[in-house]
């Protein structure tokens, strides 16, 4: 397949994400359903955490958009919810709320959401993080190369999509996988926060260095002993020091 058509083809399949809104605002949704409709998605919309998790079960989406705020079950719930289900520990969630304190924050990102946004947002930057989901998740379902890497007792698979520790298998995030593919292709090299962010999420995407800082504490959480070997560089950023 040859440069432009490879493009048609991912625009093609950009053009028919399906996107859940889990969201109790009414207006909120009827803002979110115009902005997204002219986008080409198609839209499923929940008002609850238990409603949204029950279409979920019936139906396939690329994309979540989650409020912490909801009637009954809050959105933080929803989200551990979601990520205990293999069909989407790796659909992006981007949660949309306006409890934007730093503790909140950081709770979504260690739970595995993908994103925060804290309300009053624009629809712009909204669209614009979604379609940067769908583009990461695209590209790790589509890229055909064998990519093996492994480093003291950590291995990565990234064509099975699989992270092992000693042989056995890591229960990692999407954010999680793809910072510990970023370090172990590049070992020994030193990274800055804004570089990593570069590396994993796109150029100029609007992430916080705190945030960079929650995911890799995440990873280094579930790598054990092995977490070590991702060396703090103060002042800098990080690195993957590998074992002599």
């Amino acid at each position: 397949m040859d440069a432009k058509a490879e493009s048609a083809c991912k625009a093609e399949v950009a053009c028919k994400a399906t996107i859940l809104i889990i969201e109790d605002d009414p207006e909120i949704q009827e803002l979110l359903s115009f902005s997204m409709t002219r986008e080409g998605w198609k839209l499923a919309q929940a008002k609850t955490g238990e409603e949204g998790l029950d279409y979920l079960k019936k139906n396939k989406v690329n994309c979540i958009l989650l409020d912490i705020m909801l009637p009954g079950m809050d959105g933080l719930r929803v989200l551990k919810k979601i990520k205990e289900h293999e069909q989407y520990r790796n659909t992006p969630v981007i949660m949309t709320t306006a409890r934007g304190e730093e503790s909140d924050i950081i709770t979504g990102l260690e739970l595995g959401a993908d994103d925060y946004v804290v309300k009053p947002y624009s629809p712009k930057v909204l669209i614009a993080r979604i379609r940067a989901g769908l583009r990461r998740q695209e590209e790790s379902g589509s890229k055909v190369k064998l990519r093996v890497w492994q480093h003291g007792g950590l291995k990565l698979d990234a064509d099975r999509h699989a992270a092992f520790l000693h042989d056995k298998s890591l229960d990692l995030f999407a954010t999680e996988f793809a910072l510990l593919q970023h370090f172990l292709s590049h070992p020994d090299i030193v990274f800055t926060r804004s570089q990593i962010i570069n590396a994993i999420r796109g150029p100029d995407y609007p992430v916080t260095d705190r945030s960079v800082d929650v995911q890799i504490l995440g990873l280094r959480k579930k790598l054990g002993e092995a977490g070590e070997m991702i060396e703090t560089i103060r002042g800098v950023g990080y690195r993957l020091k590998v074992p002599e």
